[in-house]
């Protein structure tokens, strides 16, 4: 395209412009813009990273905001009743937007909200006052289930145009579950309740990299022929040029990692031209050793160091080492070397930002966060390894693909330089897979099949769908139904059936997937098995985001679960089936269950109730860190197993909390009992009886918690009596540390009298319980923290009441 036929800011309405910093729309964004702006067609894009998609998402939201524009051309803003709503894959590229949007959509009085991990300070009416929504598929997955009111969240009857960042995540294990979202507002939008809603013409606008089926995308979200718009390398500021170099694997994951430490400086020195390189690496510590590596070869060099082009350069290096903070950075940045992550302050983080920048530190070996967010190009980049370390999983996995293609988005410096350079180190079995991704030859393929019951329960929970139709329509919204027609083979389908065989293949998985989701009391059909509505299990295992087969787990459990029992089920949930029982684990283990000071409260044991010496399976070392780690002064040494056992924990408190609310249901209140304790348990990584108990408050780590033992000090109540200054004395801190501690007791709920009365009840065999809660004093100090309570009813109880002064 031309530079006349460059389409201007000047095309938008006057109220629009002041949001782009630019003149002319370059010749992608151009080339969309009338269907961007001029119309309301569903759109799929491919084109390659970096080539200017966000405006095109600010164009259809402009589109959006134009029916606010009144007939003497001003903007008439009405809050919160034509939603966009933002899925990328990532919190990063979330909260890029995020920070973007605010400020360039502020001036118009539209508001965004952030949903994801690391934000749950949002309400359903911020919500439902939000203009632009920005989340990832996991949270809005969640968010949606665990809101469930009239068949979900009321703020879906305001969507109006769902922006999808990076759609080939599809491909990736999380795809799924951005394609059953999807497929809930599509559905939605056809139900005849939402005609006069919004979300009846929900516009969809994705965007992915380089792929050779758009078309399947395009189908799948309805897309018209002038929607479909394909862009190749042309498009890219930067021609850029892509190597994929295979290695041996290692014994394991870190030290395949670590090794290849040693082959970095030899492919900067043959790629990247004395230019500008940025390492990713996937751990901080990972990063700051590639660093360290590259300085010590670069040491041995002397004067002629590769890194170093002038004496100026060496002169500057130096002042900017006397001024960082970070003992090892000050020593490699005098060696044109830097290492950025989030462990480093904000002022060394502006530092080695701008040595980079300015071409001082010539290599910066990073994390995958600045991938989003900084912009931090090179002439270079190189990804260390194709894996990262998953803290939720507690295992080594590949990148998604949307992280791969953005670490790539970084190499080429327009408008420096008119090229790139990109290197992908992995193992030698995986070189293909990311030299198709690079080359835009990756078939975008369809992952809900392998959790298909879960989303489906889910939907039936929300009461997107209320019988077997709805249940097979749902299935037809998927973008399995359109890659199982296209690729049967590749979704367990006979090669060469026709499309209507397809389609009744696809009826029967989704009619077995309902007999066994009712066979499981999950869901309840009518005697015809066509009406579908959702049981306890059913709700609480999509409000818990649990697996079915952990589900069912749950439901096996005997009618009075002890405590012991309880984890056990945990030990056997297929959330943590993937925590590997390796060799060199044993002996450590074998050692803790062996116990002989007493620290454990459970032990694996043999058939005669004796204590294992050999731990054997997976479950069992489950068991024995689980035990380990709620002493609250665990003895693994291991980092490898401390995760394993931190990934215990969290995903554990969330099971717990299920069985919880499912004993109660069953009226199972010494299983219901056993599980709170449990939750709160593994919460806290602490027994309730744990000599360390005070760990929980805000300030007290193992080493202070073990200082205040050793005076006697193990409760809320002693802390509270304890003399500060003799605190500082025994933990060896200064004044007003013993003050500060003391402070953190603000964070308890404050305390509280219980009285129980019971009277008569006309009904026989049945008494009346007034519980009576009076809170206590709490010498004029608020609680900073939100605090609750459970109040169960038992058996032979009529009703019983909850008083609080």
């Amino acid at each position: 395209m031309d530079s006349y036929s460059l389409k201007s800011v000047f095309d938008l309405p006057e109220s629009f412009r002041s949001i782009f910093n630019f003149r002319y729309f370059n010749s992608l964004q151009s080339e969309c813009f009338p269907v961007c702006f001029l119309s309301d067609v569903n759109m799929v894009i491919s084109a390659p990273t970096g080539s200017g998609e966000t405006v095109l998402f600010e164009l259809c939201i402009l589109r959006l905001l134009s029916r606010f524009i009144s007939g003497d051309g001003r903007f008439v803003h009405i809050k919160g009743t034509l939603k966009t709503i933002y899925i990328a894959p990532s919190k990063a590229l979330v909260q890029e937007k995020l920070r973007d949007w605010t400020q360039k959509f502020g001036s118009l009085g539209i508001s965004c909200l952030e949903l994801t991990g690391d934000n749950d300070s949002y309400s359903t009416r911020n919500i439902q006052e939000a203009d632009i929504i920005l989340t990832t598929p996991e949270k809005f997955d969640a968010v949606t289930r665990y809101r469930i009111k009239d068949g979900g969240l009321s703020f879906f009857s305001d969507i109006s145009l769902l922006l999808i960042d990076e759609v080939h995540l599809l491909n990736d294990l999380r795809g799924a579950t951005l394609e059953a979202i999807v497929s809930r507002i599509k559905m939605l939008a056809r139900n005849p309740e939402m005609k006069s809603s919004a979300l009846a013409s929900v516009r969809f606008l994705a965007v992915s990299a380089t792929i050779p089926n758009t078309e399947d995308l395009a189908e799948w979200l309805e897309v018209p022929v002038q929607g479909i718009k394909r862009f190749g390398e042309e498009m890219r500021p930067v021609k850029l040029t892509t190597k994929v170099f295979g290695y041996a694997s290692a014994k394991n994951d870190f030290l395949f990692e670590k090794r290849l430490q040693n082959y970095i400086f030899d492919i900067l020195m043959q790629y990247s031209r004395g230019k500008s390189a940025l390492v990713f690496c996937s751990t901080r510590s990972g990063a700051q050793e590639a660093a360290q590596r590259l300085s010590q070869i670069v040491m041995t060099f002397g004067y002629s160091n590769p890194f170093i082009k002038s004496r100026e350069q060496q002169e500057r290096l130096r002042e900017a080492s006397l001024s960082c903070s970070d003992k090892q950075m000050q020593s490699y940045i005098l060696y044109g070397v830097g290492y950025h992550n989030g462990g480093l302050s904000l002022k060394d983080r502006n530092l080695i930002e701008c040595l980079f920048l300015n071409g001082d530190v010539q290599v910066l070996c990073t994390t995958n966060t600045l991938a989003h967010g900084i912009n931090l190009p090179a002439h270079t980049v190189v990804i260390k390894s194709t894996q990262h370390f998953n803290k939720e999983k507690g295992l080594y996995m590949e990148y998604d693909r949307s992280m791969i293609l953005q670490m790539c988005g970084r190499a080429g410096r327009p408008p420096f330089e008119d090229t790139g350079m990109v290197i992908i180190m992995t193992r030698r079995e995986t070189v293909h897979l990311y030299e198709n991704l690079l080359n835009g030859c990756e078939m975008v393929e369809s992952q809900l099949l392998s959790c298909l019951t879960e989303h489906l329960t889910a939907e039936i929970v929300q009461l997107t769908i209320s019988d077997i139709t709805k249940a097979i329509e749902w299935m037809k919204c998927s973008y399995l139904y359109v890659r199982m027609k296209k690729n049967p083979g590749n979704y367990a389908v006979k090669k060469g059936i026709r499309r209507e065989q397809v389609e009744k293949h696809m009826q029967e998985i989704c009619v077995q997937n309902v007999n066994e989701l009712s066979c499981h009391q999950m869901i309840q059909t009518d005697q015809d098995g066509f009406a579908l509505k959702p049981q306890e299990p059913g709700r609480l295992m999509t409000k818990y985001y649990l697996k079915f087969n952990t589900m069912k787990h749950i439901m096996q459990a005997p009618s009075s679960c002890s405590l012991e029992e309880v984890l056990q089920i945990i030990c056997h949930a297929e959330e943590i089936a993937w925590i590997q029982l390796r060799r060199n684990e044993k002996k450590i283990l074998n050692d803790i269950n062996g116990d002989k000071d007493g620290r454990l409260r459970f032990h694996v044991t043999g058939d005669k109730g004796k204590r294992k010496k050999h731990i054997q399976t997976r479950e069992e070392k489950i068991f024995v860190l689980a035990n380990d780690c709620l002493t609250g002064d665990p003895l693994v040494p291991d980092l490898s197993m401390t995760q394993d056992a931190n990934s215990i924990c969290s995903n554990g408190a969330r099971i717990a909390k299920c069985m919880k609310e499912y004993f109660i249901y069953k009226k199972n209140y010494r299983g219901a009992l056993n599980s709170s304790l449990l939750a709160k348990s593994l919460y806290q990584k602490l027994w309730d009886d744990s000599p360390y108990l005070l760990k929980q408050l805000p300030g007290i780590g193992m080493v202070t918690a073990k200082a205040l033992h050793s005076m006697g000090i193990k409760s809320f109540e002693t802390l509270a009596e304890a003399d500060p200054r003799r605190i500082e004395l025994v933990t060896g801190r200064k004044f007003p540390f013993g003050n500060h501690i003391k402070e953190s007791l603000t964070s308890l709920p404050p305390k509280v009298d219980i009285k129980i009365e019971v009277s008569e009840c006309l009904r026989q065999g049945k008494s009346k319980l007034a519980v009576t809660l009076t809170r206590l004093s709490s010498q004029g100090v608020q609680s900073t923290k939100r605090h609750y309570a459970d109040m169960v009813g038992y058996p032979n109880v009529s009703s019983y009441y909850l008083i609080s002064h």
